[in-house]
């Protein structure tokens, strides 16, 4: 699997290097699409062995396959914890908003954006968020909205190594081609006259 699968923004080299032995958890790729389709119940574990249910048998037909992306999308946003990819930073946010927060994307993330500017155009922040010595509203928004829609094609993503640091990047993402192809919004804004607080 490691040789077939192909991820973005991931380096299999560097993954690896370390590890002589390769369980799930460690090749995320094939964690991630484990846990999609377990998750829709496309396969099941059986006798130590993942196996195609008849849902998942059916899904192959080429008319299903169409909706496909479509329903893991919504599985994976909607109905699945994706904190365990932020390793429970901020509880659910901000997944608990993802209709607000890809209805922003879909605006604001037109060019090349920072993570951090994309937090705080498309989200709505909690203010107990503030309240540490450093903003973890970034890496929370990567690992539960960014990266993840970045894995369905839906963002592009590049870095630009930080020219003072030797660890650090800066990360940037855009909307790809099909993010305005699967996502669709009709959001009526109230232009009510007067004060609005």
């Amino acid at each position: 699997m490691c040789k077939l699968i192909e991820w973005p923004n991931y380096d299999q080299t560097d993954a690896f290097r370390l590890n002589k032995v390769i369980n799930e958890p460690d090749f995320l790729p094939l964690h991630v699409v484990r846990q999609f389709a377990q998750a829709a119940t496309l396969v099941r574990a059986q006798r130590g062995k993942l196996v195609a249910t008849p849902l998942g048998k059916s899904m192959l037909s080429d008319v299903k396959q169409g909706s496909l992306l479509a329903i893991l999308f919504h599985l994976a946003f909607w109905h699945m914890d994706l904190g365990y990819f932020g390793r429970g930073l901020l509880g659910s946010w901000p997944q608990a908003d993802t209709g607000v927060v890809l209805w922003s994307l879909s605006v604001c993330a037109n060019d090349w954006q920072s993570a951090e500017k994309l937090t705080r155009l498309c989200t709505i922040p909690e203010p107990a968020m503030f309240s540490k010595t450093w903003d973890r509203t970034p890496w929370a928004m990567e690992a539960k909205i960014l990266r993840p829609l970045l894995w369905f094609g839906l963002l592009e993503h590049r870095s630009e190594k930080i020219p003072s640091g030797r660890f650090g990047e800066h990360r940037f993402y855009r909307k790809a081609e099909l993010f305005d192809r699967l996502l669709a919004f009709d959001v009526q804004v109230d232009l009510s006259e007067g004060a609005r607080h």
